[in-house]
């Protein structure tokens, strides 16, 4: 049996997670994540050496507050001292423009940085946190992923959407307007990220949807609109 989808794979451009290159024809990477606190060091290594052996070429761990983001070098030594060279990709949600700046080890440790758009504050101060992070992101190399959130999407940019349609003389379903909000936030961001200085070939882009339906629905529509690579998660 052949499969004429993988003949025709869009074209997009390659990003290096560590020794790791994602899209740019590179085949399909298996990233997954630890459900430990990452502030417990030989727990989350642990966890991160077995993730790699079952076959996770990427893993993801959570940084939400000092303790983790102090844990996460030490963490990294524990994994190559395992011989274990499984990049490590950090999850940061509110506070990752602080712990970022604070703990540069931890900024340098991890081969990739996860943000997430909808979390990362409001109005000037979302771009200034967000400017941040992508500052950090530029001085280590480091790539990041946007993350974008169905259940925390900008709400400023989804009320001007949900305006706009209930102007139009076609109006939309809600949900397509919903679609269109999340690909919007992923592909502004990418562009902010790189008016910013980030190359191109440093950014992943993702969304996350509750529905199978919706989550394929966007990341077709992601798909025709940007050649940056796409992370699918399913969760």
């Amino acid at each position: 049996m052949t499969y004429s989808a993988i003949e025709t794979r869009r074209k997009t451009i390659g990003v290096n997670v560590g020794h790791i290159k994602v899209g740019g024809g590179a085949p399909v990477i298996v990233q997954s994540m630890t459900n430990t606190d990452t502030a417990d060091v030989q727990g989350t290594a642990k966890q991160c050496f077995e993730l790699a052996k079952a076959g996770s070429e990427l893993v993801r761990i959570t940084v939400d507050r000092e303790e983790s983001a102090a844990a996460v070098p030490t963490i990294r030594a524990a994994l190559d001292k395992m011989n274990c060279n499984v990049p490590l990709v950090g999850d940061f949600h509110y506070n990752g423009h602080t712990l970022l700046t604070a703990y540069p080890d931890c900024a340098e440790a991890l081969a990739k940085y996860r943000i997430n758009p909808g979390n990362v504050g409001f109005k000037d101060k979302k771009d200034r946190n967000f400017s941040t992070m992508i500052e950090v992101a530029i001085k280590h190399n480091k790539p990041i992923r946007i993350g974008v959130n169905w259940g925390s999407l900008d709400q400023a940019m989804l009320a001007s959407l949900m305006d706009e349609n209930a102007k139009s003389a076609t109006p939309m379903p809600a949900r397509a307007v919903m679609h269109e909000a999340i690909v919007r936030s992923g592909i502004e961001s990418a562009l902010f990220a790189e008016e910013l200085g980030l190359a191109r070939d440093k950014i992943i882009i993702s969304a996350k949807c509750s529905e199978v339906q919706d989550l394929i629905a966007v990341y077709r529509m992601m798909a025709v609109r940007t050649d940056h690579a796409l992370h699918l998660g399913l969760t």
